[in-house]
Formats: structure tokens, C-alpha cells, sequence
């Protein structure tokens, strides 16, 4: 059910990897406003990144008040907020300021420690708790690197006034003007110290890693009154935030069991929803919070790839081998094939279902002959084999995939939907808003100021399909193509 009313939007923050940005959606779904700002990246060493947290803030801050200017902020009922997950932000509590960089997801800095803790026999346990495995991927590592290696973070900690948490966690604290320091259950669920079955920090991972729990935000629901905001002028409430990935299943309306979303942003996260019992992967797989809400949580099982619209990015930015990632349709359809050329785009290591993060990426089956079509092609085609190493896992642990719901910034092309379909074997719909990650957040933070009742009403009201793509090679050249493929990553494994 929705509450009548008349010219309501939700405002989103929607702070990713590579940008930020703020997106007024109304109750139909539609967006009405949007304005976005680049984030720096840094790379201070190999297999290093980072950002500028108060930089997030500031473009963060500007986006939102942008937004609010154009859309009139009298009619934005509620914010919701969603964000690159793992990524670990460090801050003076007394200062409001951050004590050192942001350390990112893709970083691997702590990839040494993490073995260290796989060989000690603590995989195990750690797997059980959270549903995650040992890789630097996650964020309880990157806290206690920095706690050993950066003077001011401990300094700040024997002082009592570091704070730390994910990105949502530090903007809901400066939206507050540091009311509040919270995380809600889906990025607490990504730190390796949430217990996945209570939703609360686990004094016994707390220990492994070395984390003061003193410095954890308070987890919370997805959806409700989270915290406010006087930032557009009068008070707001915040009543959604989910990590980006989460957020994009619910955009899509993967709301029961079996449901399956794949996201195709910087790196790519497949998650099917496995209902209110948490999923016990077998084959490399994380289990994860899908949302909470009510204090009743439901979980997913997800894939994590870490370099998919990177590699494109790579293309651009590193070879420069095309202007933009829109010449990348154009030029996959001007050659039949990719001529023998297979890339393995492990440039920030490989995630499931291998968590390699020594792997590096892997060019092969190049010739004299080779174009930037072929190297082009052969990196869109990755994106298949990835998903579908990924469905394999996810048939291997008893889920099997029938429609895949697709998004992100990379499914605008056509040519990477299809080849997507035919790589799996399975249809690909793709939905009339690809923005699915806001939408998502956008519709948690509509249940959460009562304008649904549930995420089922809002996912009627606001979600929709736009087109399907349907497999058009046969399962002989499919198993061909993942031939060629399985060859590569055994390469790339072995780098």
C-alpha cells in the first residue's frame, strides 16, 4: 500500500568507487534530478587504493544540496543512502576530520595478514561467523593495518577519539553533525565482525583482528528513522542506506528466494537472495545480509568479481585504446569474434569463486592480426565468463539460475547484454532503470518514512523491466567458449 501524496521524492546519495552522486527519484521510480562528481583515486603503492574521505564528504555534500536546488527541498520527504561496501573510513571524533586515507575495497595491502590468519587455521571460523572468507577484500584487516601503521589513527584510538566505519556510516555522521555513528546490517555485514546470524559485532572476531569494538558504529535496519539532517535546510530524516550491491538487488526486486541480480559497475556482484536463513556456501561463495528491517534479517548468497567496468576503464585510461566506454559497443560488433583473444581482467586480483589476490590479469592468443576491436571484444566477453564461473558456484551450492536481472553503468550496452545471455545460457532483463542501486536505496528509504508498508509495494510501484535478451549460440559453443576461458584462468592463477 502507498501513502497518498502529492509531488513526494526521495532524495539518494549514492556514493560509489568512482563517483558520487545524488539522484531525486519519485514514488513511480522515475527520476526527476541528479547531479554527480568524480572521486580521485589514489594508488600510493601496487595493489594499493584510496580516497579521500573528506573529499567523499564535500562532493557528497555538494550533490545533495545541487539536487535539493533544482527539485525544491521542501518535497524531499526522506534520504536514503547507499555506497561502495568494505571501503574503511577513519575519523577524529573531536574534529569531525579524517585521521588518514580511506582505505578501498579493491586494496590488497592486507593480503599477507590475511593468509597469515588462513594458515593459523581461523578461515573456518571466521567463514561460520560471517559468512565471508579470509581476503583483504573485507574490512576488519584494513582497520587494524591502519591501527599498526598509521601513527594518527592510533594515536586517535589511545585517546579515545577515533571513529571508524564504512562510507555510509561516515556521511550519515556528518549529515548528523555526528549525532549519529551507525552502519546499517548489510555494510556491518561486510567488515568480517558482524555475527551473520545475531547482526551484532562478535567479541571473538573483535579479538582475531584486533579491533576495539569501542570504535564500531551501532548497527542498524536498512530502513526507519536512522538519523536527520539539516543540511538542505530544515531537519531531514535519513531512512534507508544499504551497501550498493544490496541496494541494487532490492532495486531490481530480487525479494525472494531464488531471485538472482548481477551488477555491473567497477567490479561486478552477483546476489541471489536466499530468504531469512543464512545460506552455508560450499564453493568459494559469501554468504551476506540481503536487508534488515523490523530487526528480522534476510540473506543473500553473492559472487564478488572485482574487475569488471575497471577493465574498460583500463582500456581508456591505461592503453588508451578508446576515448570513451561508449565506443566499446560499436567496436565488439565491427569484428566477428575476438580473433583467438581471451583477457583475464585480474587487475586487482581475482574473487570468487577462486580469491586469488595475487592473481593478475592475463592477455592471451594474440597475433600480428589483433585489433583494438579484438582486445575490446575480449574484454567484454570476460564479463560473461566471469558471471558464469559465478553461476557455476551458485548451481554447485543448489541455486539455479534462471533469469538474470541485470545493472550498472555497463549493461546501457546492448552487445555486452546479449553476449551475457548467451555466455550463460540463460535471459537477461534488463530493467527501464538501470540507476538500480539508488533505486534500491530509494525504495528502503520509502518504506522506512511510511510512505509503503513494504518493500514488496514499493518494488510494485517503482520497479520495472525495460527488455530481455535471450541466448542465441547453442550449448556446443558456449562449452566451447568456457573452454577457452577455464585455459586463461588457469594461466592467470599461476601468475
Amino acid at each position: 500500500m502507498m501513502t497518498e501524496t502529492s509531488g513526494d521524492l526521495i532524495l539518494v546519495l549514492d556514493a560509489g568507487t568512482t563517483s558520487t552522486r545524488a539522484i531525486a527519484f519519485d514514488l513511480a521510480g522515475s527520476i526527476i534530478a541528479s547531479a554527480g562528481r568524480p572521486i580521485t583515486q589514489h594508488y600510493p603503492a601496487s595493489g594499493w587504493v584510496e580516497h579521500d574521505a573528506g573529499e567523499i564528504w564535500r562532493l557528497s555534500r555538494d550533490c545533495l544540496i545541487e539536487v535539493a536546488d533544482k527539485v525544491g527541498a521542501p518535497r524531499i520527504r526522506a534520504i536514503g543512502i547507499t555506497n561502495q561496501r568494505e571501503t574503511m573510513v577513519f575519523w577524529d571524533c573531536s574534529t569531525g576530520e579524517p585521521v588518514a586515507p580511506a582505505i578501498v575495497w579493491q586494496d590488497r595491502r592486507t593480503a599477507a595478514a590475511c593468509a597469515a590468519l588462513k594458515a593459523a587455521g581461523h578461515e573456518a571460523m571466521v567463514q561460520a561467523k560471517t559468512g565471508l572468507l579470509l581476503d583483504p577484500y573485507f574490512s576488519g584487516t584494513k582497520i587494524r593495518w591502519a591501527l599498526d601503521n598509521w601513527p594518527a589513527v592510533a594515536a586517535a584510538e589511545t585517546d579515545g577519539r577515533l571513529l571508524v566505519g564504512t562510507v555510509e556510516s561516515w556521511l550519515i555522521w556528518k549529515l548528523s553533525a555526528g549525532a549519529a555513528h551507525v552502519s546499517d546490517a548489510t555494510n556491518a555485514s561486510r567488515t568480517l565482525l558482524m555475527d551473520l546470524e545475531s547482526c551484532t559485532w562478535d567479541a571473538a572476531l573483535c579479538a582475531l583482528f584486533g579491533v576495539p569494538a569501542a570504535i564500531l558504529p551501532r548497527i542498524t535496519d536498512c530502513a526507519g528513522r536512522l538519523a536527520t539532517t539539516a543540511l538542505l535546510g530544515s531537519e531531514t530524516p535519513i531512512t534507508g542506506s544499504a551497501g550498493d550491491q544490496q541496494a541494487a538487488s532490492i532495486g531490481q526486486a530480487c525479494l525472494s528466494p531464488g531471485e538472482l541480480k548481477a551488477t555491473y559497475g567497477t567490479g561486478c556482484f552477483l546476489l541471489a537472495h536466499a530468504g531469512p536463513v543464512p545460506p552455508r556456501s560450499t564453493h568459494r561463495l559469501l554468504s551476506t545480509i540481503a536487508w534488515r528491517l523490523d530487526g528480522v534479517p534476510a540473506y543473500a548468497l553473492e559472487g564478488s568479481i572485482f574487475t569488471a567496468g575497471a577493465a574498460v576503464q583500463w582500456l581508456r585510461d591505461g592503453l588508451g585504446i578508446i576515448a570513451s566506454s561508449a565506443e566499446t559497443e560499436a567496436l565488439a560488433q565491427s569484428v566477428p569474434d575476438s580473433g583467438g583473444v581471451t583477457f583475464v581482467p585480474a587487475l586487482a586480483g581475482m574473487g570468487a569463486p577462486h580469491w586469488q589476490p595475487d592473481a593478475r590479469g592475463l592477455l592471451t592468443g594474440l597475433s600480428g592480426g589483433t585489433t583494438r576491436a579484438h582486445i575490446v571484444r575480449a574484454t567484454l566477453e570476460a564479463m560473461g565468463q566471469q558471471t558464469a564461473d559465478l553461476v557455476t558456484a551458485l548451481a554447485a551450492d543448489g541455486v539455479t539460475a534462471g533469469t538474470l536481472r541485470v545493472d550498472g553503468g555497463m549493461v546501457a550496452n546492448d552487445w555486452l547484454c546479449q553476449d551475457l545471455a548467451d555466455s550463460l545460457g540463460v535471459s537477461v532483463d534488463r530493467p527501464r532503470c538501470i540507476e538500480t542501486t539508488a533505486l534500491g536505496a530509494a525504495m528502503l528509504a520509502a518504506v522506512g518514512a511510511g510512505l509503503f508498508d513494504s518493500l514488496t509495494a514499493a518494488a510494485a510501484a517503482m520497479a520495472g523491466a525495460d527488455r530481455s535478451f535471450t541466448p542465441a549460440i547453442g550449448d556446443d559453443a558456449r562449452a566451447a567458449r568456457r573452454t577457452v576461458w577455464a585455459k586463461a584462468v588457469r594461466q592467470a592463477l599461476l601468475v
